[in-house]
């Protein structure tokens, strides 16, 4: 589920309309449904879900249906006031569930404009049944010469090959370079031990030496991605220790915004992250796509999170959000607030991995 706030794309045809999803996406769509719901003649919110298998009996119907429901709310929500239904895929999978998208926005009072198929380099219109504008074997398009393609590309904004491209965007380094983060994580947990055995007396559990720490980690790591620069091995071994700790990943969530950099410190920090480790990158990462309106690499950043922690509640939160297309700007004042500094946190043993996050 996808607020759009990225460059303005001119559409003028259904080829268009067609070429614009991708980028809109993030990547090429297929067995999927999308939902394209606009107001006035911009659009401003993207749903898309995979396709449901063939439809066997009753309760596979239902299925559909509770499916297009919850798509349906999710888009009635956005307080638009038309949309688009496209579906991808062979027919037997794509026209019950465009049918049943269909008919549940009707239910919720929004009226579908355009209905279409999408197969191979075809479409098909569910709403037009002139063969003259509509013929039988469908309009043939070429989405990478369209205009709007070459538009959208020079606005920086990528549509990749498929889902699974973007998965691999955020997959872990492995061979020589994992050794060499292997190595540096065992110095970071050294160097952690260090900092806490010679915590003040007045810090008894290390809690404030942690934090400060932590706050210059992450001021450096957003200084050296905004001025171009990279982390080095160690570096991102120490970030990654220390944002186990939520006073200094709180500190690293009120940083971050949507900006390109923003990504790609977060994106370099989950793929060279120790894989214990991974949540509290995946979750900022997850958190940065959000803001910056690219709702895909959201989804499949907190995915990660998710599956490296399923019980950790800052990706449970955005996943959440996602799920009922709620955009990042709810979350505005809480982030302009600063949390209770003296807020307690665990001392970490050399592998943490106990707090909640």
């Amino acid at each position: 589920m996808t607020p759009i706030d990225r460059a303005v794309l001119a559409v003028r045809s259904t080829a268009d309309l067609l070429a614009a999803v991708p980028y809109l996406l993030g990547f090429h769509p297929a067995d999927s449904v999308v939902v394209m719901a606009l107001r006035g003649n911009r659009i401003v919110f993207v749903a898309r879900g995979d396709l449901p298998g063939v439809p066997a009996g009753p309760a596979a119907g239902g299925e559909v249906g509770e499916a297009a429901a919850q798509v349906a709310a999710v888009v009635a929500r956005q307080q638009v006031e038309t949309t688009t239904v496209i579906g991808y895929g062979e027919p037997a999978r794509v026209t019950p569930a465009v049918d049943a998208v269909t008919a549940a926005l009707g239910r919720v009072g929004l009226p579908v404009l355009e209905a279409l198929r999408v197969t191979g380099d075809r479409y098909w219109s569910y709403k037009c049944a002139d063969v003259d504008c509509c013929p039988a074997d469908g309009r043939r398009f070429d989405s990478s010469t369209s205009q709007l393609a070459a538009a959208a590309t020079f606005a920086g904004q990528v549509a990749l090959p498929d889902r699974d491209a973007l998965v691999r965007r955020i997959t872990p380094l492995d061979g020589p370079a994992r050794d060499a983060l292997r190595e540096a994580a065992r110095r970071a947990e050294v160097r952690l031990d260090t900092l806490l055995d010679r915590a003040r007396p007045g810090d008894p559990q290390g809690r404030r030496a942690l934090r400060r720490a932590g706050r210059t980690a992450v001021r450096r790591a957003m200084h050296r991605y905004r001025t171009g620069g990279q982390l080095t091995d160690d570096e991102v071994a120490w970030l990654s220790l220390l944002l186990v700790h939520l006073p200094v990943r709180d500190d690293a969530w009120r940083r971050t915004g949507g900006e390109e950099w923003h990504l790609a410190l977060w994106t370099d920090v989950l793929r060279r992250a120790e894989p214990d480790l991974v949540p509290a990158p995946a979750s900022l990462l997850g958190f940065a796509a959000w803001r910056a309106g690219q709702g895909a690499l959201a989804g499949v950043a907190v995915e990660r999170a998710l599956q490296a922690r399923p019980e950790y509640s800052f990706a449970q939160l955005l996943a959440e959000a996602l799920q009922a297309g709620i955009g990042p700007s709810v979350l505005d004042d809480w982030l302009d607030s600063d949390p209770d500094p003296d807020r307690p946190s665990p001392r970490p043993s050399s592998r943490p991995g106990d707090e909640d996050g």
